[in-house]
């Protein structure tokens, strides 16, 4: 996993996430999805998303009004791979993914797909964000209700057709096989540590556009 020092020399000839980002353009507004209904069960709800580094996919989330709690860890492979020094050699099947618990009553499954597209990664990088490399950092969404699968369904086909990216979206939308929360100094990394190189240069630009462009959907501070 590129956390190292050589690793953040690569900054200087990839693009970060954010940057790619900004690359769509900044006139059109980041369409909500066109369907995105109430779940069929009542009561909180979680969500499996991966996009590149879960430090900083982590940290998006936490920061949104009726996300109660947010888990990093792996999905795509077995359990008994579900170790991060084991994943990181991109073998294992597994991406790094973040469990989302949240209230559809306070934000639907759709906004929470709005901002993994819009703020949280770079949908249209191959097995990869940024300068991390490898299938361990692809773009997935791990679906465990038909509700789900239809509305990720919709909503990458509305951004493609949209063509709110330069290039098409690559995020593959896979059922939920399981969920295996990484070891305990990955959860709540980016708060942990804020001024982690890695956390610096990739992860809290994130946050920035988040609360430029989605400052409604925030938590709002006590």
């Amino acid at each position: 996993m590129a956390r190292t020092i050589s690793a953040l020399l690569l900054l200087s000839v990839v693009a970060l996430p954010t940057e790619a980002l900004s690359a769509r353009a900044e006139a059109a507004k980041f369409p909500d999805p066109a369907l995105d209904p109430k779940p069929a069960n009542a009561g909180m709800q979680t969500a499996v998303l991966a996009g590149g580094c879960f430090w900083g996919v982590e940290g998006v989330f936490e920061r949104l009004d009726g996300v109660s709690n947010v888990v990093s860890g792996f999905a795509g492979g077995s359990k008994w791979t579900a170790h991060y020094e084991v994943v990181s050699t991109g073998t294992t099947g597994h991406a790094e993914s973040v469990q989302i618990t949240y209230d559809p009553a306070k934000i639907s499954y759709g906004t929470l797909l709005k901002v993994f597209f819009a703020v949280a990664h770079d949908p249209t990088e191959l097995n990869r964000q940024g300068p991390d490399e490898g299938t361990q950092y692809r773009s997935s969404i791990f679906y465990s209700t038909p509700e789900q699968k239809t509305v990720a369904e919709a909503y990458v086909r509305q951004l493609d057709a949209a063509k709110i990216f330069p290039q098409r979206i690559v995020t593959k939308v896979v059922p939920l096989e399981g969920f295996y929360p990484a070891e305990a100094y990955h959860q709540h990394f980016l708060d942990n540590h804020p001024d982690y190189p890695y956390i610096v240069y990739n992860d809290l630009p994130k946050l920035d556009r988040l609360k430029k462009e989605f400052p409604e959907l925030l938590k709002k501070k006590t």
